[in-house]
């Protein structure tokens, strides 16, 4: 027993180093990801905003072939990746050349940051892995060990998109950097030592809840991103089909982004993709409290909250399918469920006191 208890401390310890070595990685590929950023070439960006901004001719319509415009008066494109259109009649925008700007060198260091990345990935995992080990549980008990598997997975779904050949590299720079914003929030203010649960979690519906839980929230974050930078990306293209005229930070980034419209498809597209799971999230939480505590619901605060993320992100359904309510509408509601399900991760677990409270966070 005692020899049980001395190999459960030293797997413990080295779980916590796997996990400060992944934060030392992922620090690398930040750094890595910012070079792609800033030494990726711009002049592939200025011919795009050209295109947006110069308009053709009606006497001799454009014909684009192989990236070249003949006729019309219509600026020269460099092979333009994609042209997406967000509704009918919206205007047609080529996706930018990414954050490597479609030079080599910026390439490089692009890939360099997906290999750290995943480099990172790994040696987070096998942390997250060696506390489950040492506790011979889920390694998902409380929210330190919650916020280590959030980022893990949340970096494996990245990193999956990529494997599938997914045009989503334009999320490592902000992914990367929430990630070491959480594993630094999870390592100096949550931390718990491991230990046993609580006698109410010492079910199978701990793997099945909380690890759809974790699942649906990285997927959901993804989506928040991409969410994100379509306002942004959006009110970048209005300005300048309206002859307005971006300032340079905006020109060495924005313009580098996919469309706007492309960004708004792969919001919808997870977002609605996680949504039955989501919803079976929180079935499967209340038939496990009905198992635990005699009840199914009982508007505790987590449940509270997770059902009004729920509605938060069916209102958002809605609304895409809703006229007058497409594009940035449509993009706020979303943001504001993600709010609400970022609140019932960390303001629900840490200032409000409820049933779901266990091993002090």
């Amino acid at each position: 027993m005692i020899l049980a208890a001395a190999t459960n401390e030293s797997l413990a310890q080295m779980s916590n180093t796997l996990i400060y070595s992944s934060m030392a990685v992922y620090t690398l590929a930040f750094f890595a990801h910012i070079a792609e950023w800033v030494l990726g070439s711009r002049s592939k960006v200025g011919r795009t905003a050209a295109a947006l901004t110069q308009p053709t001719t009606a006497a001799a319509p454009a014909v684009t072939v192989r990236g070249k415009t003949a006729g019309g008066g219509t600026a020269v494109l460099d092979k333009p990746q994609v042209v997406t259109r967000s509704a009918a009649g919206a205007r047609d925008v080529p996706d930018g050349p990414g954050a490597a700007g479609g030079t080599v060198k910026g390439d490089l260091y692009g890939r360099i940051a997906v290999s750290l990345t995943a480099l990172a990935f790994l040696v987070e995992a096998s942390g997250v892995v060696t506390r489950a080990l040492s506790v011979q549980r889920a390694p998902w008990g409380n929210m330190y060990e919650f916020s280590t598997t959030f980022s893990t997975v949340a970096v494996g779904v990245y990193l999956g998109f990529l494997l599938f050949k997914k045009n989503v590299r334009w999320i490592g720079l902000p992914l990367v950097t929430t990630v070491l914003l959480d594993l630094g929030v999870a390592t100096t203010w949550l931390y718990t030592d491991s230990d046993q649960l609580v006698p109410a979690l010492h079910s199978y519906w701990l793997w099945i809840h909380v690890s759809t839980a974790i699942f649906c929230g990285a997927v959901l974050y993804l989506g928040a991103v991409a969410t994100l930078l379509y306002l942004f990306r959006d009110a970048y293209e209005n300005k300048l089909a309206s002859g307005g005229e971006p300032g340079s930070f905006a020109r060495s980034v924005l313009e580098r982004l996919p469309a706007a419209a492309t960004l708004d498809k792969f919001a919808y597209r997870v977002n609605a993709a996680i949504f039955p799971l989501w919803t079976f999230t929180i079935i499967a939480g209340a038939i496990w409290a009905g198992d635990a505590w005699g009840r199914y619901w009982g508007w505790d605060a987590k449940e509270v909250w997770s059902f009004i993320t729920w509605v938060g992100y069916a209102a958002y359904l809605h609304a895409r399918a809703t006229a007058g309510w497409k594009g940035r509408k449509a993009a706020y509601i979303a943001l504001i469920a993600f709010g609400c399900f970022l609140f019932n991760y960390y303001g629900v677990n840490i200032f409000v006191s409820s049933k779901h409270s266990y091993a002090g966070v």
